[in-house]
């Protein structure tokens, strides 16, 4: 049933006239007032063009592309071909023709305001909702996105996730393409062992993300394998997500940025004088972790081998080259883009697993000795 005006300003225990002035902004409204329309709006799911919410399957010409943060080339890299793909290059006349209009929504990986940029997207009746990057790991976070991701789907919104894995309950979702974090995890610290690593120290994402417990297990997988985990790390333990200490020791914890990659370089480094190879949650925190290394008066490869994740465009021309986890960010987003514009047909299920490549560079080496 379409929600009205008047049933917001039920809600509210407001006039309809006081609602309408909360929304349009047009006149001056108590503080608590305009705060109870407003979660009356957010309760009852109002959407503000009240004649179009009546037709059936009526979107606009908006398309919603979410982003943890636009200046992150990992997220920039994805948006932009979304982007293309979603605005079309036209016919040269800058009249519209099948074109969407993209608007990229700059979450800062706050799970509250994913959700506002969400319900601002569904106010405006959007075609379709491009959601990038890993997922929280919250129970309570992502029943509230499963819930708002269903109520887009049945207004008529195509939702599309790029490089994050499908919601538990993901029947709404069109489309989930999800990088194999896991493989790629596994397959960059295989090399490093192959190489004859032992003590290897890992620089790893926020805890609460999809993208770092899934980079994390396939490294731990590989320890594990190769029995470098020898006090109780695998087995059981490993099953039910409990680490060893030696486990526990080599990671450090931090965010996603160049910072957090330095100071969990030098705690590793305190904890484990030893180390001689540095993994890096992504290639931003490779560069915080080598600064680090550097800055201890050891050499990079010779001292300690560092790699990263993602191959984002400076890789390759950092010196030594950097080692690192090849996602195809802008093939991945330019098949979001198309999804969303229903330029292409789901994959089977709704679900594809997008590979990831080891790309060996001048970053690792064998160890000394």
């Amino acid at each position: 049933m379409t929600v009205t005006l008047a049933d917001v300003a039920a809600r509210a225990r407001v006039s309809p006239a006081t609602v309408s002035r909360v929304l349009n902004g047009n006149y001056p409204v108590a503080a608590s007032t305009r705060e109870r329309v407003l979660r009356a709006v957010d309760d009852l799911d109002y959407v503000l063009n009240g004649p179009a919410s009546s037709l059936a399957a009526a979107t606009s010409d908006l398309i919603g592309i979410l982003v943890n943060d636009i200046a992150d080339p990992f997220f920039g890299i994805m948006a932009g071909a979304a982007q293309s793909e979603i605005g079309g290059p036209g016919d040269g006349s800058g009249r519209a023709g099948g074109e969407k209009l993209a608007i990229v929504c700059n979450t800062g990986g706050t799970p509250e305001r994913e959700l506002t940029y969400l319900t601002l997207l569904q106010r405006q009746r959007a075609a379709a909702v491009v959601l990038t990057g890993g997922a929280v790991e919250d129970p309570a976070h992502q029943a509230a996105m499963s819930a708002k991701l269903a109520k887009l789907a049945d207004a008529g919104t195509r939702v599309v996730l790029c490089g994050r894995p499908p919601l538990p309950d993901s029947a709404s979702v069109l489309a989930a393409l999800a990088f194999d974090n896991r493989g790629g995890g596994r397959r960059l610290t295989e090399h490093l062992i192959s190489l004859g690593h032992r003590s290897i120290g890992y620089a790893a994402g926020p805890l609460e993300r999809t993208t770092t417990r899934h980079r994390l297990e396939g490294h731990h997988e590989a320890m594990r394998a190769a029995g470098l985990y020898g006090d109780g790390g695998g087995g059981a333990a490993a099953a039910r997500g409990g680490g060893s200490r030696t486990e526990e020791r080599l990671t450090v914890h931090g965010s996603y940025d160049r910072s957090s990659g330095y100071d969990a370089t030098v705690e590793l480094l305190r904890r484990e004088p030893g180390i001689t190879a540095v993994v890096a949650a992504n290639d931003t925190v490779a560069l915080g972790a080598a600064a680090a290394i550097r800055d201890r008066g050891l050499r990079i490869p010779e001292d300690v081998s560092v790699a990263g994740f993602d191959d984002l465009p400076f890789s390759v021309d950092v010196v030594p080259a950097l080692t690192t986890v090849r996602l195809p960010l802008f093939e991945a987003g330019a098949r979001a883009g198309r999804l969303a514009m229903g330029k292409e047909a789901p994959p089977p299920g709704g679900i594809a697993t997008i590979p990831a490549e080891l790309m060996v560079r001048g970053s690792t080496a064998a160890p000394r000795g």
